[in-house]
């Protein structure tokens, strides 16, 4: 029972965990707003704005400067982490999401829709815009500023 204590204490983790939360309800609301429709895939799906990949580990970062010193090995750890996964979101996972575009216009274009041989659509929301990603980030620090307080 020590462990899960410790666990819910863990500021950090805390605050990552909170930043990731906001930009999911903020996906969802924002779907609302421009479809005009309740679309809770969005509390878990990628994609969209804001990047919770980056509002999670910008202010998984973030608190770790804050707790633990911007000066700390942890705190450079979390940064190159936070680099790293909002690279990878804006560059790597953004083009898979726009190959499956394409694949999918593909396959509907040449066998009319019959994703049988695929099984089913490609997801083409995966990855984000650099715009998305920089969203993410400002509300990652801003939650973990405002946690530590």
């Amino acid at each position: 029972m020590t462990g899960l204590k410790e666990l819910i204490s863990n500021s950090a983790l805390i605050t990552a965990l909170i930043s990731w939360f906001i930009a999911q309800v903020m996906k969802m609301i924002i779907v609302l707003i421009k479809d005009r429709k309740v679309n809770f895939e969005r509390l878990v799906g990628s994609g969209g704005m804001p990047s919770s990949h980056s509002a999670l580990v910008v202010s998984l970062a973030m608190s770790l400067g804050l707790t633990e010193g911007f000066d700390s090995n942890i705190f450079a750890l979390g940064t190159v982490f936070a680099l790293v996964v909002m690279y990878d979101a804006a560059g790597v996972r953004r083009a898979a999401g726009q190959q499956a575009a394409i694949l999918n216009k593909i396959v509907d274009s040449f066998v009319k829709s019959d994703f049988s041989r695929t099984e089913k659509r490609l997801k083409e929301l995966l990855g984000h815009t650099p715009t998305q990603v920089f969203a993410g980030a400002i509300l990652g620090i801003a939650v973990a500023l405002w946690r530590h307080m």
